[in-house]
């Protein structure tokens, strides 16, 4: 029980306040005057102040409330290299028993560290934090880390963990622990494709000095270099960006002997290639209704440099005009056919007949062309099927089918069994429904002697659309001229922009459009796999993870052209799959984890911290077995350990159950103290 005064004015404070300074004044005037009866006057008057205070005697009832400690124990992949996990749990398990014999105590365990792939490095201050949230912080009697002691998001002082009371360390694992690790020092995060950047990484041991290490670098698996490096050596590689997106850089050290673990081994470095300004040479052989199709497409396209030529005026055309009236410019043939070629990754031909303008060997160039890597587009008309057709010229190598006449009649496009598993018309807006819900074309090439199976088909399931590899080259055959239907939006229109784009994109390469692909993608806490693939079915695909642990998984059919599988993305780090051709890699959570970069344990990290609270850090393994501090209440100190113990700060907080309140001056003993005074006075006063 607790008693107390408590006061409840019957008149207004500032009342109270002018009359006690009131009484003060006559106090010290009856002094000085030395009058007779002075001090019984102004006990008389006090009393009547105090009886206006209105104080009252009270009586709390308390229930006392325990004190709380908090266990965190880590539970981070860092944890599990040597015998740490078990360690950390007979460390739990003992802590447990012995607080829990401490009367008043109350003892809360909460795990923390998982890796979840999105997590960087171990948090085990926001999960203390977390656990004692609906806990007052006159409560806490303190906190227990059980870790190896690299924890990331250490307080900068002792007032940010929230409470005072003191917060210990327990370390597992053993001194003098080895281990090899390749740090990061410089990289970038973008390059250009076709180009080199430079990659700056240092070789660190711990627990060891004088070793050398072979160091391995691999760009999609790939090796380009090897070289031998001392420990705390820096070097530096130049990498060549090969393609747009991820271009995936290993840098691996060989494993040091008896070292903790070899995951830290490999540093990995994801440099996003990008394209500097596709150059697209676009040939219009005359003017029609859909021209400005593929000249608005390649121009909306920011990364995309056009240079776009019209044949308004071919050779043979004599009409009296004199040349120097003449507005136009020279087509510079030799510069863009023969000597500069290479430097485009995309040449379209929109309705273009040979007209005298370009020698035929310029088209034994283009056909060289494209064998080498590059790309050609013939958006074709009754062009495609005339005497002066690109086909009747050297370019007939590389193209995929040979024309033999046009066929005008309204139809619909559709997409082939190939065409639904093709990236480049997979799933195209309206397609699903028949007939699509696209516009009608009017006009088709004929073909024949195709040399692959064409993705889309028109009029009387005819050919319309052939996608073809030739060598290292790609070629696009486009059999109608009448896209522009799609663009300008007759009978609903269709989806013109995505097949031009797709199907451009796909001739300069873009990863995303192959055919044949394998690739990881991280959704949520899960790694899906994804095969694409022109077949009816896949073989399996083994994924490692960071860990070398692999996982086999038999992939089920998705959309058409597509197989899928899924697993926890349970580990930070490099995740690989192969299904015997095919490779993919996917980086999960940062590239280099802070979990790994240092994974040796040490009391030196915590004990700054834990110090100022009054608290320390110790290692809880003597020799091979564990060994913990004896555990101790404390009320009053500012110490919290000594030699062989730690201690919790035992707390004096309670509750109230209830209130007894007992007047002074109400009723009978007030009315009497009252005039008990006045009495007392007047005694006084009569002497």
């Amino acid at each position: 029980m607790n008693y107390g005064i408590a006061f409840t004015p019957l008149v207004p404070s500032i009342v109270l306040w002018i009359g006690l300074g009131a009484i003060i004044v006559m106090a010290v005037i009856l002094l000085l005057a030395r009058a007779r009866g002075a001090a019984v006057r102004v006990a008389a008057l006090t009393l009547i102040l105090l009886a206006l205070a209105n104080p009252s005697f009270t009586r709390e009832d308390r229930d006392p409330l325990t004190s709380v400690a908090a266990i965190v124990v880590d539970k981070s992949p860092s944890q599990n290299f040597g015998n740490r996990t078990r360690e950390a749990a007979q460390a739990q398990e003992a802590l447990v028993d012995t607080l829990k014999k401490i009367k008043g105590l109350e003892v809360r365990v909460v795990d923390a560290g998982q890796a979840d792939g999105e997590t960087d490095g171990t948090k085990l201050f926001g999960a203390l934090a977390s656990a004692l949230s609906d806990v007052p912080v006159d409560r806490v009697a303190g906190a227990f880390l059980i870790t190896d002691g690299r924890v990331h998001d250490i307080p900068a002082n002792a007032a940010g963990i929230g409470f005072q009371a003191p917060v210990h360390a327990l370390i597992t694992g053993q001194k003098n622990e080895r281990d090899r690790r390749i740090a990061i020092t410089a990289a970038p995060r973008f390059g250009i494709v076709g180009q080199a950047q430079t990659i700056t990484y240092r070789l660190d041991d711990q627990g060891v000095t004088g070793e050398r290490a072979k160091v391995t670098i691999r760009r999609d698996g790939e090796v380009i270099s090897e070289r031998n490096l001392s420990s705390g050596q820096t070097s530096s590689v130049d990498v060549d960006i090969k393609h747009a997106g991820p271009n995936i850089v290993e840098i691996e050290a060989s494993p040091l002997d008896k070292e903790l673990t070899p995951v830290n081994n490999r540093a990995v470095v994801a440099i996003d290639g990008v394209r500097d300004r596709l150059r697209v040479l676009l040939v219009s052989g005359e003017p029609h209704s859909g021209e400005r199709t593929w000249r608005n497409l390649l121009k909306s396209d920011a990364s995309v440099d056009l240079v776009h030529f019209t044949i308004l005026r071919p050779p043979e055309k004599q009409d009296g005009t004199p040349i120097n009236e003449l507005s136009l410019i020279a087509f510079p043939t030799r510069e863009l056919f023969q000597q500069r070629i290479n430097d485009f990754q995309l040449i379209i031909f929109d309705r273009y007949a040979r007209q005298g303008v370009l020698p035929i060997p310029y088209f034994e160039n283009m056909a060289r062309y494209v064998r080498a890597g590059g790309a050609v587009l013939v958006s074709a008309g009754p062009d495609y099927a005339s005497n002066t057709s690109i086909w009747r010229t050297p370019l007939d190598s590389v193209l995929p089918a040979e024309p033999v006449g046009v066929t005008e009649k309204p139809f619909y496009a559709h997409l082939s069994d190939t065409g639904k598993r093709h990236p480049v018309t997979r799933g195209l807006e309206g397609s699903a429904s028949e007939p699509p819900r696209w516009s009608r074309f009017f006009r088709t090439v004929d073909t024949r002697n195709a040399t692959v199976t064409p993705v889309m088909t028109g009029a009387d399931n005819k050919p319309l659309l052939f996608l073809s590899r030739v060598g290292e080259g790609r070629v696009a055959l486009l059999l109608s001229d009448h896209i522009w239907l799609w663009a300008r939006g007759y009978e609903g229109g269709g989806p013109h922009l995505d097949l031009l784009r797709r199907m451009s994109h796909w001739l300069m390469k873009q990863p995303d459009l192959d055919e044949e692909a394998l690739r990881l993608q991280v959704q949520g806490k899960d790694i899906v796999v994804v095969r694409q693939t022109m077949s009816d079915s896949v073989p399996p695909v083994s994924v490692t993870s960071p860990s070398g642990v692999t996982h086999d998984l038999t992939l089920n059919a998705g959309e058409p052209g597509e197989w899928r599988a899924s697993l926890p993305a349970n580990e930070l780090g490099l995740w690989q799959a192969t299904d015997g051709t095919l490779k993919a890699l996917i980086n999960v959570g940062p590239t280099n984890p802070k979990e790994f970069s240092e994974v040796t344990s040490t009391v030196e990290t915590l004990r700054p911290l834990t110090q100022a609270t009054g608290g320390d850090a110790v290692r809880v393994v003597d020799g091979s077995s564990v060994d913990l501090p004896r555990i101790v209440p404390v009320r009053s100190t500012s110490v919290f350990h000594g030699d062989g113990w730690m201690g919790v700060r035992m707390r004096d907080a309670s509750v109230v159950k209830g209130v007894g309140v007992l007047p002074i001056f109400a009723g009978l003993i007030g009315l009497l103290l009252l005039l008990g005074a006045f009495a007392a006075t007047w005694v006084r006063e009569g002497r």
